[in-house]
């Protein structure tokens, strides 16, 4: 009897955390993207970051996210640094090429069926 009430426990605990790994959280939304999908997952913005923007310019996340003074790591939502504006102004600029020249009819930043992404002009530099 007392088997079978601690396999019913553990079940329980189990579909709990399960449930609890599959809620979504306030870290799963993003505040202030203009240009990329507010709707991005955790997932495919870090690719987009690290594969897109910091191996296709060879830089890192302070190159365009301020520091948060009390936490001591990037502050993604600030618009402090110039640069943050200009990756915006880029991703556009990058989309309307896509869009215009190579008929890429609803261009994405990260898709790999874009011809120019940021690797193209850059190669790896912050200054092409």
């Amino acid at each position: 009897m007392i088997q079978k009430k601690m396999r019913v426990l553990g079940l329980i605990i189990l579909l709990g955390s399960v449930a609890i790994a599959w809620t979504k959280t306030e870290d799963d939304s993003f505040s202030n993207l203009k240009v990329l999908p507010k709707d991005i997952s955790h997932k495919e913005l870090s690719r987009i970051m690290v594969d897109e923007f910091s191996d296709g310019l060879g830089v890192s996340c302070y190159f365009c996210h301020a520091e948060n003074k009390a936490t001591h790591k990037p502050d993604y939502a600030s618009d402090e640094k110039p640069e943050k504006q200009i990756a915006r102004k880029m991703m556009r600029m990058m989309l309307s090429i896509n869009k215009k020249y190579f008929q890429v009819k609803h261009p994405r930043i990260g898709d790999e069926l874009t011809a120019v992404n940021c690797s193209t002009c850059h190669n790896g530099q912050a200054h092409p």
